[in-house]
C-alpha cells in the first residue's frame, strides 16, 4: 500500500499539485486525491511499468484501494 501511495503522490508531485499525508484505502482518486484524466492516466503509466499490469483493464478504479487489490493479485 506504501508503494502505491507514493506513487500518487509522485503523479501529484508532476502535475503541481498538493501532496497528501492521509491516503488510504477509502480514499478516492478523483473526490478526496483531486485526479483529473491526465493524472489518471500518468497513474496507469507508471503503476504498468512497476507491476506490470493495466489497473483499468477490466473496469474503472474508483479508490486507492481497488488499486491496491489489483497490484496485490
Amino acid at each position: 500500500m506504501e508503494n502505491i501511495v507514493q506513487i500518487i503522490n509522485r503523479v501529484l508531485e508532476n502535475n503541481s499539485k498538493s501532496l497528501h499525508s492521509t491516503i488510504n484505502e477509502n480514499s478516492s482518486l478523483r473526490k478526496d486525491i483531486g485526479f483529473d484524466s491526465l493524472d489518471l492516466a500518468e497513474l496507469t503509466v507508471i503503476i504498468e511499468e512497476e507491476y506490470g499490469i493495466d489497473i483499468f483493464e477490466d473496469g474503472f478504479v474508483e479508490t486507492v484501494g481497488d488499486i491496491y487489490k489489483k497490484v496485490s493479485k
